[in-house]
Formats: C-alpha cells, structure tokens, sequence
C-alpha cells in the first residue's frame, strides 16, 4: 500500500495520557508530530478514562519527587493555555500504622525534599479533621499541601486538543502491527498499522498502555516486562446530613491509606454524596479478553471506611463503580527508555506505570519528546530507575526496603 502523508519527526502509538501529553510538547516545539490510537479517542478501555485521579508528592521512593513537582508546574500550565482546569487542588493525607516502611519512608522523602508536611498521631488527626477521619492509636498520619483530584477524561482531551492546535496530526481507529527501521530516506522507522497502511517517522515513541507488551513482543521479540490488571474504582454514598463534610470545597483531602489493604480515596466532587475509596489492586488479564468486573472483595474495605469516617458514609456496598486498567512492572516502578536492539534511539518506550503514573504525565510527556528528538532527558530526572535494562540485572527491577502497594488477586 502507499505510504501515508508525509514524512513525520515523531510517530506516538497509543493515545492515552502519555502519549497525548507527548504530541502536545513535541508539536508545541514545533516537531511534525502524528499521534495514533487503536480504538477511539478517550475511550474507556484503558488506564486514562474516568472521573478522577489524584496528585501527590509523598512517594516512599523520593526519585519521583521531582516528577511530581515539575508535573504540577506543567498541569497549571497546560491549563492556562487551554483555558479551563483539570486539576482540583486539595491538601494529600497519607496514613497508616506508625511502624509501616513505606509510610516512615513517605516521611523522609518529605523531609530530603523540604516538603512541608505534619505528622500527627491520632487524637490530632481526629481533632485536625473535625472527626472525618479517625485513626487507631498506634497509626500516624501525615498531611501536605501538594494533593488534589485530576480529571482523566478530560486531560487527555486538553493534551490532545493543544496538540491538534499546535499542529499535530491525530489518528483514532488506528491500530499498529509493527514498526520497523527504514532502509531508505536517511533512517528513521516505518510504522504499519493492521490494515495496510504505512507511516514514516525519523523518531517513534510507544505508549500503548496495557497493550505495549503485545506490541514489543511483535516488533522487537523480547518480552516487555509488564503485566496487565483490571481494577475496580468504588463510589460510597455519604449519609445524609454529612455531604458538605466530604467535599474539595470543605477541604476534605485525597488519601491513602498503607498496609494491607492499601486504600485511596478521593473526596466528593464528580459525583454529589459520594466518595470514591477503592483498594489498589485488582486481578491479571488480557486487555483483549478482559473479565470485565470480577468483582470486588469488599469486607477489607467496608471495614476500613466504617472504621476510617466516623460512621458518617454508608458502608452497605459501592452504589457505583468504574473498571480501569493498570500494566504493572515487578518493582511497580516506570519503563522510560529507548527500546534498543535494531531499532537503537529510533523508538523510544513508556509503559509500566503501575496505577500511579497519571499524575505524571506531564513529566513524562516532557521526557518522552526529548529522548526521541534529542537522544536524552533533562529537568533533573534520574532515568536509571526507569531503563528497561534494569530487569535484566534483576527479574525483580528496583530493590525496595517496603513492600508493594498493589494487591495482585489470582482467580475470579
């Protein structure tokens, strides 16, 4: 079949968050850029649909401190230049028993960075937040100004919408097969979709979400080391007469709480009365033939909440829930890094972003553009915790003093 178009400077496969945040800084700096997507945009297949995700900087790794902070820095940006927000601001609280690593390390990735935080046991947290939440003696919490609920939807629709005014091609219902190196026109790649038709680009960058295994495995024959996993997203009703207690405008933060299970949460804001609080977690499957909702073990939670709130958000069930997809690595740490092999520099991969990424993305985005056009990522970021290679020195990625976060369910 004939090629397609010109020739581009970056061809991005998968048009989630990362991918649309991408194209918009490749196409703001000028970069022919062309961004595809196999199924429609803001489709709800993914890891970047939905209501609501949250922002924070209190990370027990503290190499995603700086991420986080460019990326608030980014987000307000992009704002401004689309004219409407995405981002809710709202104080974070973290919480857990006062022993907890990971928790004790959320602490001292505050105190490297000079995040002003407070700790507080657990009259004071009572006290701090009038009784919505409460905490068990033996438990500390620790609460920072950085938090805040992002809107999934849409923000890819802001990246993708600044992208297309500066500029760059977009493609949905367009799904690759395969990228291989040009052999002509000075080098670059060629990238086939499953229909036949072909684009060439000096420079690729793959963020095909819980799909980037399939398609490594395909264009490079190695196994990408990312597993995919369906998770449930759970909304409680707030009881009556409590509502203006658990809202962004009453000050009610995003949290999370460490241990087993480790429990987020956001406050009420896009659903009225209710309040999302899910466990993270969830089961493996193929993002082709998903179970779609194998249900969700709730005691764990409804205890937490009865225990958590006060006795002020009923606890009978979730009146709503929301599927999502994660693509955890073994660390649950990100994969940001040229894919090598024969392609070399020509591609570059994000994928990995084990249920926490999103916030990110504008950072991401950032890195993803400079790896492809200038071989190399500035602004701080320490990329050896994210290079691909560090699973062939360890099957397990990035030795941690904690343990994970994401509960990882076998069987329906």
């Amino acid at each position: 079949m004939e090629y397609s178009g010109d020739r581009f400077d970056v061809i991005i496969v998968g048009a989630g968050v990362m991918g649309s945040s991408a194209a918009y800084q490749l196409a703001k700096k000028g970069h022919k850029t062309l961004l595809l997507e196999q199924f429609d945009f803001l489709h709800h297949r993914g890891s970047s649909h939905g209501e609501s995700r949250t922002i924070r900087a209190t990370y027990p790794e503290d190499y995603y401190y700086t991420m986080v902070s460019e990326s608030a820095h980014l987000w307000a940006q992009a704002q401004s230049e689309i004219g409407y927000k995405v981002h809710f601001p709202t104080q974070q609280f973290d919480m857990g028993p006062k022993d907890q690593k990971s928790l004790l390390s959320v602490v001292a990735t505050c105190r490297k960075h000079g995040l002003a935080h407070r700790v507080m046991d657990s009259k004071t947290v009572s006290e701090y937040f009038s009784g919505r939440i409460n905490i068990p003696e033996n438990w500390i919490g620790v609460s920072t100004d950085l938090g805040g609920v992002l809107k999934p939807t849409k923000a890819v629709s802001m990246f993708q919408t600044l992208a297309l005014r500066h500029g760059a091609v977009l493609r949905d219902n367009t799904k690759v097969g395969n990228i291989k190196k040009d052999g002509e026109n000075e080098g670059g790649v060629i990238v086939s979709t499953v229909k036949g038709e072909k684009f060439r680009g000096k420079k690729c960058i793959v963020t095909a979400g819980a799909w980037i295994g399939k398609l490594v495995k395909t264009v490079a024959g190695i196994n990408f080391p990312v597993e995919p996993l369906e998770t449930t997203v759970c909304y409680w009703r707030i009881k009556q007469g409590h509502e203006d207690k658990f809202t962004i405008d009453s000050e009610f933060p995003t949290f999370a709480s460490y241990g087993a299970p480790y429990v987020y949460g956001t406050p009420s804001l896009e659903y009225p009365g209710l309040i999302k609080v899910a466990v993270h977690g969830g089961y493996m499957c193929d993002p082709d033939k998903r179970p779609w909702g194998t249900g969700v073990k709730l005691e764990e939670l409804k205890e937490w909440i009865k225990e958590r709130f006060g006795g002020m958000v009923d606890t009978e069930g979730p009146v709503a829930t929301q599927l999502c997809m994660y693509s955890m690595t073994p660390d649950e740490d990100f994969v940001i890094d040229f894919l090598g092999g024969e392609l070399g520099k020509d591609v570059v991969v994000g994928g990995g972003f084990s249920g926490h990424g999103f916030k990110m993305a504008p950072a991401v985005g950032r890195i993803l553009a400079e790896l492809a056009t200038e071989g190399e990522a500035g602004g701080g970021v320490e990329m050896k915790q994210f290079s691909l290679r560090r699973f062939e020195e360890n099957p397990k990625g990035n030795a941690k003093e904690y343990p994970d976060q994401v509960m990882l369910r076998s069987g329906l």
